[in-house]
C-alpha cells in the first residue's frame, strides 16, 4: 500500500515558481529546491520524477495562470487602449516592485532554448496570449475602437512581443520613467 504524500504538491509547486523566479533554472540547485520546498529528495522525485518534471509543472502553471489573467482582464474591459495601457503598466510596476520575481516565461524563453519541452511550452504560451490579445482586438475593432485598417493578429504580435521586451527590460533595471515611455510609445500602435 502506498504511503500518503506527507506534503502539499500545489503549494511545492508555487514556492518552487519563486525560487525558479528569483534563480533561473540551472542555479536553482536539487539541495536548494528540497530546502526551500522542506521535503526531501525522495519526496520531490516520486511527486514530480526531477527537479526538470518539477520545473516543467511550474512552467506550465505559471503559463496557464498567465494567460488566464490576461484573458480575464481583457473579456472585461470596453476600452482596448485603456486596458493595454493599464496592463503594460501593471506589468512594469510589477518588475519594479519585485525585480527579484522575474519573469518565469521570458526566463524560460532565454535559459531553456535546448530543451525541446521548454521550448514548446513557451511557444505555446506565447500562441495563446497572442491569440487572446486578437480576440481582445477584434472586438475592439468591432466596437469602432480600431480603425478598419489595423489588423488585429499584427497587433496581437507586436502587443505579445511588447511585453516579453518589457519584462526583459525591467529585470534588467530599466526605471519607471524608461518604462513609462516605452508602453507611451507602444500605445501609438493603436492609434
Amino acid at each position: 500500500m502506498a504511503r500518503p504524500r506527507g506534503f502539499d504538491t500545489a503549494l511545492a509547486v508555487e514556492q518552487a515558481t519563486h525560487l525558479f523566479q528569483e534563480r533561473g533554472y540551472t542555479a536553482t540547485s536539487l539541495p536548494l529546491l528540497t530546502e526551500r520546498l522542506s521535503i526531501g529528495s525522495g519526496s520531490l522525485y516520486a511527486a514530480f520524477g526531477s527537479k526538470e518534471g518539477l520545473y516543467a509543472q511550474v512552467l506550465a502553471r505559471y503559463c496557464d495562470d498567465l494567460v488566464d489573467r490576461l484573458a480575464e482582464h481583457l473579456d472585461s474591459t470596453t476600452d482596448i487602449r485603456v486596458t493595454v495601457r493599464d496592463l503594460l503598466l501593471a506589468l512594469a510596476s510589477a518588475d519594479l516592485a519585485a525585480p527579484e520575481q522575474s519573469c518565469l516565461l521570458v526566463g524560460a524563453a532565454t535559459e531553456r532554448t535546448g530543451h525541446p519541452a521548454t521550448v514548446e511550452r513557451v511557444r505555446s504560451a506565447m500562441a495563446a496570449m497572442e491569440s487572446v490579445l486578437a480576440h481582445a482586438l477584434e472586438r475592439a475593432q468591432r466596437r469602432g475602437e480600431l480603425r478598419a485598417a489595423h489588423s488585429p493578429v499584427e497587433l496581437a504580435r507586436f502587443l505579445t512581443t511588447f511585453v516579453q521586451g518589457l519584462r526583459v527590460m525591467g529585470s534588467a533595471g530599466a526605471d519607471r520613467a524608461f518604462l513609462e515611455a516605452a508602453v507611451s510609445g507602444a500605445l501609438k500602435a493603436l492609434d
